[in-house]
């Protein structure tokens, strides 16, 4: 169907340059705010009005005949109205909406996915610090930014995945301090414990093996523990690796996988960040106050100047955030997007004051950002608020545990970033329509199970007779077939992944809609065989769909 949306645009764009040249370019069409009003609306009448010095319904009359009277609208189209002010409401023929079965089973796992655009987006995501398992807010973090990949990836982008970690700093000297008192026999709670110390059983596990002189590995170093008690530094790098390959095993746990692991240390170790700061100091963007190093961010629309460098010379952390996007910059990643909590929401404006102030070319407003909540875990009726592996949290893997990647990806997703949301266990496990990822699961298992006892080649049914397709219920699914690409091409633009998990919810309601309307494998062939390639239709838009969130789409369930 998207190749009749196409030939019927363009013939629109060419009814609109005939009206007043120059307006092709409002070509559009929009879904009616009411199914009985039609198919699909045009409002370029009213748009135009004004310009024209015309009535618009008037205008829409005359710009409806001028439709009417070419190839295209008269080869997709029932009918044309023209209602209200200067509404267009088209109806299509039911050979048009049967076009989007064609496009599918040709298209196959591409349907919907724009062309190769040659451009670079890099998504920074999760970019947890390595001082304990990653926790439910990362999860919903990580759900966000590989969907966000996936939906950038349809839209024809090279997309490179991120993790960005302190692997230096105060909270890292915290935690080697935490197991190397563990490794001395002192525990949280007596009188030599700090109050700032990390008090998880994964600290007495990092400890342990320390102490037993074990190697670790993660995806992007190595170390082997020395045994000494009193080796600080070497605790500090063992206790990085360790928790690092916990993470590790976490991201894998719920599919993640990233392209790159990039080091706050190696900003400093470079000489990044001191380049950064001297170039701010030579475009006279940074004062001195009270022994510190101001940046003058309220240049930039910041409410306040913001100390880039504290009066005992340390950095303030949106410094190496600043060098960090700079670096991005220069490897050609001309569009980053940064997935971070709601709690980071007063970094955006001095990291991009700070680009601004470098001079260096980046444009206002990089990089894009897109904020989450936190998440509320209940089971049993009951908020859980920590985890014996963490000591004062829900991780990511015990959520993972209770239910399944694929609920926890799913339900994260199933809302916009930026609202509250509370992940129900017990929910999560059910196995009905309540569960809103199990009722989309189930769509395509029951498709396959019909497909399965059909017992056919499933791509014959690509040359099936459509014309049987013709009914309410057929219609409705096939309109839901024909909404996807463009949801895709807005949920990327939008950086909205919720936008897939509803229009998943939709699909399938289409489709149990239909099942229970029609049955399938009916005694005339040409009947089933329409039928037929209609799901499998759908069975492919909905593996589509919840490959883009990261979900399976299981054949039995």
């Amino acid at each position: 169907m998207q190749s009749v949306k196409t030939e019927l645009l363009a013939a629109l764009a060419q009814a609109l340059e005939a009206l007043a040249p120059g307006a092709g370019g409002k070509a559009a069409f929009e879904s009616p705010k009411q199914a009985a009003h039609g198919d699909w609306a045009c409002t370029a009448a009213m748009q135009l009005a004004r310009s024209l010095k015309a009535n618009p319904r008037q205008l829409g009359e005359k710009l409806k005949a001028a439709l009417a009277a070419t190839p295209a609208f008269g080869r997709w189209v029932e009918a044309l109205e023209v209602a209200g002010p200067g509404f267009i409401n088209i109806r299509l023929k039911p050979a048009a909406k049967q076009q989007v079965v064609r496009d599918v089973f040709r298209q196959k796992a591409r349907f919907g996915v724009a062309p190769e655009r040659n451009q670079k987006v890099l998504v920074e995501f999760v970019s947890a610090n390595p001082t304990g398992p990653l926790h439910v807010g990362h999860g919903r973090q990580g759900a966000l930014g590989d969907a966000i990949c996936n939906l950038f990836v349809t839209q024809g982008w090279q997309v490179h995945r991120e993790f960005y970690y302190n692997d230096a700093g105060v909270q890292i000297d915290t935690l080697a301090r935490s197991v190397q008192l563990r490794a001395q026999g002192i525990k949280p709670g007596e009188a030599l414990w700090p109050e700032a110390a990390y008090n998880g059983d994964y600290v007495q596990d990092i400890a342990n093996d320390f102490l037993a002189r074990k190697s670790v590995r993660a995806d992007d170093r190595e170390f082997t523990a020395s045994g000494d008690v009193q080796d600080r530094e070497g605790m500090r790098q063992f206790a990085v690796a360790y928790l690092r390959h916990e993470q590790d095993k976490d991201l894998q746990a719920f599919g993640l996988r990233f392209d790159q692991y990039f080091l706050e240390s190696s900003l400093y170790a470079s000489g990044r960040v001191a380049q950064t700061v001297q170039r701010l100091i030579d475009a006279g963007k940074t004062r001195e106050q009270d022994g510190a190093l101001w940046l003058k961010s309220t240049e930039y629309g910041d409410d306040k100047d913001r100390v880039m460098r504290k009066s005992d010379g340390t950095y303030t952390y949106f410094v190496p955030d600043v060098a960090y996007h700079i670096v991005k910059w220069e490897r050609g990643f001309h569009r980053a997007i940064n997935i971070q909590g709601t709690d980071h929401h007063g970094t955006i404006a001095r990291v991009r004051a700070g680009l601004q102030a470098a001079g260096v070319g980046i444009p206002e407003g990089y990089p894009d950002y897109v904020l989450h909540t936190m998440v509320r875990v209940v089971r049993g009726g009951q908020e859980v608020k920590i985890s014996k592996r963490a000591g004062s949290y829900v991780t990511l893997r015990d959520l993972i545990e209770w239910t399944s990647a694929d609920a926890v990806r799913f339900f994260l997703l199933s809302r916009k970033p930026d609202t509250e949301y509370t992940f129900d266990v017990d929910l999560a496990v059910q196995k009905n329509n309540d569960n809103p990822v199990y009722y989309v699961q189930y769509a395509h298992a029951r498709i396959c199970s019909v497909l399965e006892a059909w017992g056919g080649d499933v791509a014959a049914l690509a040359d099936a007779d459509l014309a049987p397709l013709d009914t309410p219920a057929a219609q409705a699914l096939m309109l839901q077939l024909a909404r996807y690409p463009d949801m895709l091409a807005a949920a990327a633009q939008d950086f909205a992944p919720h936008d897939v998990a509803f229009y998943l919810r939709d699909l399938a309601a289409a489709y149990h809609s239909y099942y229970d309307a029609e049955r399938i494998l009916v005694d005339d062939e040409t009947v089933k065989r329409a039928r037929l390639a209609l799901i499998a239709a759908t069975a492919q838009v909905l593996h589509n769909a919840l490959a883009v969130l990261g979900v399976s789409a299981p054949q039995r369930m």
